[in-house]
């Protein structure tokens, strides 16, 4: 499903006109589709029918509070990496026994409010974490639950800042050291070890690395069974990708189907297993753009650029990883000469561009649509510049919902202060 279609020469999100919404909220702004996001997320839900499984959203993909309560509304899950994300969990309606806190760094403070307000499990990715939340967890009076995010060393053949399961990565615990690791939390009180997690990467359009990763996991699995810890759950964290451009990643049923075969082949003592997974991307990711409205066309030596109102602080990707989307006229056919541009903003940096030799028949004044910005979009976006935070829209149909106002420049500065005499 598309949400955003052209209609008598017009794109829409749902039923309602990009224009429309430019006019109403002005430019540039997020917009996203309600029964895009609802569906995706059903996709993954219902293709695990009859198997266990908990679907928890990756907050950090897009952590609006209308998002995640909508989510929340359908029983989904959560997979944070801040304390941060757990407050918006918990104001949006959130279960906190649905959220896994996942992260490498995570703080006393955070630890200690996840464990006061009864989360499903940390996530340990080293021994000191493992450590230090069984001291804070005997603090508190409890066992904390936890799953082992091991790192399996597959590569998963995405850009390099988002790969996260080779050996030289930041994340998770060698696989190959799991099972001490998991002998020792047997002997800690206030450590109850429920699980074992693996998240490789994201933006991963081939099934092949999470095939790879879920065989040395289940090998572990059952090398922990024979040593006498039967683990309840197995969280195959998330990174699915979505079509940016010619990239052509597995639909949810094949994806959950194809993890669903490994675990069937490997033996039937993993059907106790519940399986979690962790979709952000997927979900919100082709649910959204970024509506921006021509400025100036300018012709330089060796570039034609169309300069728009968004920019670099609105959408880092393309600056950050050389990212690619789509750009949408928003008229369809405008009658002007088609060229090639660069859609760049007016950030003062030679890398603040949205898109590179793009062929667009534009005009000043005119609306574009950066399409699949839904996801580390808005949530990435900054105030360099000092430019304010972009508004937030939610399409529901034909309605309308503001779901985060534009900032203004008084509160961008309110939290600055000037030095006393």
């Amino acid at each position: 499903m598309d949400a955003f279609s052209y209609h008598d020469g017009q794109l829409y999100a749902e039923d309602m006109p990009l224009s429309t919404i430019a006019a109403q909220v002005s430019t540039p702004c997020y917009v996203y589709s309600r029964s895009m996001i609802e569906n995706q997320w059903r996709a993954f839900d219902n293709a695990f029918a009859g198997r266990d499984h908990l679907v928890c959203y990756a907050v950090k993909a897009n952590p609006n509070l209308a998002i995640l309560n909508l989510l929340a509304r359908l029983g989904s899950g959560f997979d944070i990496v801040s304390g941060g994300e757990l407050e918006r969990v918990l104001r949006a309606g959130g279960d906190p026994s649905r959220v896994v806190f996942s992260g490498v760094g995570k703080s006393d403070e955070e630890m200690r409010r996840a464990l006061d307000v009864g989360i499903r499990c940390f996530n340990v990715e080293s021994e000191g974490e493992l450590l230090r939340l069984h001291e804070l967890s005997e603090e508190v009076g409890c066992a904390a639950p936890v799953a082992l995010r091991v790192n399996p060393d597959v590569d998963p053949n995405t850009h390099p800042h988002i790969a996260t399961g080779l050996k030289e990565n930041k994340f998770g615990i060698p696989i190959e050291a799991a099972p001490q690791l998991y002998a020792q939390a047997r002997q800690l009180p206030h450590i109850d070890p429920i699980g074992v997690a693996c998240h490789i990467g994201s933006q991963l359009v081939d099934m092949g690395p999470f095939v790879d990763a879920l065989e040395r996991v289940l090998s572990l699995v059952d090398e922990l069974n024979r040593s006498g810890l039967a683990l309840q759950s197995l969280d195959l964290g998330g990174g699915l990708g979505i079509r940016y451009s010619t990239e052509r990643p597995p639909p949810a049923r094949e994806y959950v189907a194809t993890l669903s075969a490994t675990l069937d082949a490997l033996g039937s003592q993993h059907r106790h297993l519940r399986v979690m997974i962790e979709p952000g991307r997927a979900l919100v990711g082709e649910a959204g753009v970024l509506l921006t409205r021509i400025q100036y066309l300018k012709r330089a030596a060796a570039k034609n650029f169309a300069i728009v109102d968004a920019a670099m602080n609105d959408l880092l990707r393309p600056a950050l990883y050389d990212a690619w989307h789509e750009v949408k006229p928003v008229f369809e056919d405008t009658g002007h000469p088609a060229m090639v541009y660069d859609v760049v903003g007016p950030v003062c940096e030679t890398g603040d561009f949205l898109a590179r030799d793009r062929k667009l028949g534009i005009a000043p004044g005119e609306l574009l649509a950066i399409s699949c910005a839904g996801a580390y979009g808005a949530c990435m976006s900054s105030r360099y510049n000092t430019r304010p935070l972009t508004a937030e829209v939610m399409v529901d149909g034909d309605h309308l919902h503001v779901i985060r106002r534009r900032e203004t420049i008084d509160e961008m500065l309110g939290t600055e202060s000037i030095l006393p005499q």
